[in-house]
């Protein structure tokens, strides 16, 4: 299945970062997990978790303890876990992944016009399964990146409210993401 079909199945995303956030998200109609802790000696643990439960595991390769930065991080989650995809700010790392049939997902953080201007420049030369956007409460920056690219977009960071959400997605996000578990259950 391709990640524009999950996201419109499921465009609320939960985000984990904790194992009691990890045990709510089960109870949610997310059908993706955003993993955002773990070390390298339990995320194959935390992955199967999540699959046991018939969820699609996206694991943060930046923010899991002990993992590289390098390329190699997907080469070990891929044979590892069974996680179906990853999310890194680095682009060597996402483009691994896809070239190992796993889902990626380049997250950018849009703090300036620069980091603006960056970020559409990299959408001109390289196609992230999904770019996911932080901080997610920019409904004129999420229009301006939609217009530039066909990319699914994934509406993340200090989102607090349905009022939050609603925006976003009129701004032009397939999805958001959030560790707020209130949100988890709209």
């Amino acid at each position: 299945m391709r990640i524009i079909d999950l996201l419109e199945e499921s465009p609320v995303i939960a985000a984990v970062k904790d194992d009691e956030g990890l045990e709510e998200s089960f109870k949610s109609e997310c059908t993706i997990i955003f993993i955002l802790y773990g070390t390298i000696c339990n995320i194959a643990e935390i992955v199967r978790k999540i699959k046991s439960h018939g969820k699609i595991a996206i694991v943060h390769a930046d923010l899991i303890s002990g993992l590289s930065s390098r390329e190699i991080v997907a080469d070990f989650l891929k044979q590892n876990t069974e996680a179906d995809g990853l999310i890194s700010t680095k682009m060597p790392v996402v483009k691994r992944a896809m070239a190992l049939g796993m889902i990626g997902g380049h997250r950018t953080f849009v703090i300036d016009s620069l980091a603006l201007t960056n970020t559409k420049k990299q959408m001109e030369t390289f196609r992230p399964d999904f770019l996911e956007i932080l901080p997610g409460v920019m409904p004129k920056i999420l229009e301006e990146i939609r217009q530039c690219t066909h990319v699914p977009l994934i509406a993340s960071g200090l989102l607090s409210d349905k009022k939050d959400m609603i925006a976003a997605f009129s701004a032009g996000a397939d999805a958001i993401s959030t560790t707020k578990k209130e949100l988890w259950f709209m």
